[in-house]
């Protein structure tokens, strides 16, 4: 099996780096989006019928347009909003979803440029053979198929810029987040911190490296599972270079016909597995469980790729999140509450409505997404259990009254690691796997 790759992108020559160009280029889609409002209330007035859809169809289009000429972290953001198939309308994570596989390449000169300023010499030098045509760009680089003493190899180039342009690229973005997720009080910075200093991380491809083989040195005993070799000598702080993986994104492995349930289920467990066994044994999580980072061969093994986002789980956060997944919450209300404390849920300064809401709300919440470990096997493809995700999705989303609370809530860890769980029970989900929860222990 082999990926399939557009390869008709027009390449860019530039990307806009300082804070200035970048707003302007977000100024710019804002005055198209102000068009698709014009043109949809004209429609909706002659009671044009699917009017809406269209209106969010030309919207998604304009932002995602303007996002993948900027790359790097504004491009990051699709990449993340693309997961949330629950909270966002479906033209937006189709439009979104692009940005795990289609964005616009470098141009060839400049990809020359940069392989001779990070690993001193042009491609054709430090290679047998380098394709001019990038095989995948994405969010913060792109890849380059080459070959060297035989090998076939990934030649990832990270885009110009990119580490540079994150903050300001958050300081664009914050006072719309601030109102969006109502948040209040200074210590909001610590949210963007967080988000910063991955993003940050994910840029530094000699930390990617060292993590990369890290975790496959530490997961090689789970089967079905595979990471590709790394090599220090071709790879520099913004080139990083590995094996060549032959293989279908999840996606399209799963668009592929017919299915085959029971590799499926193998696969389900081999990602289950996987997960479980970097969370609660080595307290260190590949935390950007998206389609575009997984690859399933021709032996329906699941390939491993891009660690370049690794959370690191503390124990004063391990510790009482993962309390949650055995206490009986209706049998410990106290115990239940002061751990919402230790989890930053609840605050010292909170209403009594507010205790009242939070603890309610993250009752259910704890109750739905610790289901499968209160289960020997879990099926992943249950609908109810789908519905319930749904259904909180809903809640988060419109509810008035969380709107109007302080939504200044939980532990900065939160932010990574409910990412980590929702990705990974996305795509199980998208698998119809049927897993057995406790079987990673016997890797520990």
């Amino acid at each position: 099996m082999e990926r399939k790759i557009c390869f008709f992108l027009k390449s860019l020559d530039y990307i806009p780096t300082n804070k200035i160009a970048r707003a302007s280029n977000l100024v710019t889609t804002g005055i198209k989006l102000g068009g698709n409002y014009i043109k949809y209330y004209s429609k909706k007035a002659l009671k044009v019928e699917g009017s809406r859809q269209r209106l969010d169809e030309e919207n998604a289009k304009d932002i995602y347009n303007s996002l993948k000429t900027l790359k790097g972290s504004a491009l990051k953001v699709a990449q993340m909003l693309s997961m949330e198939k629950n909270l966002l309308p479906r033209e937006y994570v189709d439009q979104f979803s692009l940005s795990q596989f289609s964005v616009p390449p470098l141009s060839w000169s400049l990809v020359k440029k940069l392989i001779r300023k990070y690993l001193g010499a042009n491609p054709d030098s430090v290679f047998d053979s380098f394709s001019v045509q990038s095989k995948n760009a994405a969010s913060i680089g792109q890849v380059h198929q080459a070959t060297k003493n035989g090998k076939k190899l990934a030649v990832k180039v990270q885009y110009p810029g990119v580490a540079d342009s994150i903050s300001s690229d958050l300081s664009i973005v914050k006072p719309i987040a601030l109102r969006m997720f109502n948040l209040k009080g200074q210590d909001t910075d610590k949210y963007f911190k967080e988000v910063e200093n991955k993003l940050m991380e994910e840029t530094d491809y000699k930390l990617e490296l060292e993590q990369s083989q890290w975790i496959a040195d530490q997961c090689e005993a789970i089967p079905f599972l595979r990471f590709p070799a790394y090599y220090p000598e071709f790879s520099s702080e913004k080139i990083l270079t590995m094996d060549w993986m032959e293989g279908l994104h999840i996606s399209e492995y799963l668009s592929a016909q017919p299915q085959d349930r029971q590799m499926n289920h193998r696969l389900g467990q081999t990602l289950w597995d996987f997960y479980m066994f970097q969370i609660h044994h080595l307290k260190k999580v590949h935390a950007d469980p998206h389609p575009g980072n997984f690859l399933i061969d021709e032996s329906y093994n699941l390939v491993a790729l891009d660690f370049g986002c690794v959370k690191a789980i503390p124990d004063d956060f391990y510790q009482p999140y993962f309390e949650l997944a055995d206490l009986k919450i209706e049998d410990n209300p106290s115990r239940f509450q002061e751990i919402l404390y230790d989890l930053e849920i609840l605050r010292t300064e909170d209403t009594d409505e507010e205790v009242i809401y939070f603890t309610k709300l993250f009752g259910r919440l704890i109750n739905v997404l610790t289901l499968p470990f209160t289960q020997r096997e879990f099926d992943f493809g249950d609908a109810i259990f789908w519905g319930e995700i749904n259904s909180l999705s809903e809640t988060l989303s419109s509810d008035k009254r969380l709107r109007k609370m302080n939504g200044n809530r939980g532990s900065k860890h939160f932010i990574y690691i409910n990412r980590t769980f929702f990705g990974l029970y996305s795509l199980l989900n998208d698998l119809k796997a049927k897993v057995y929860t406790e079987s990673f222990r016997k890797y520990c």
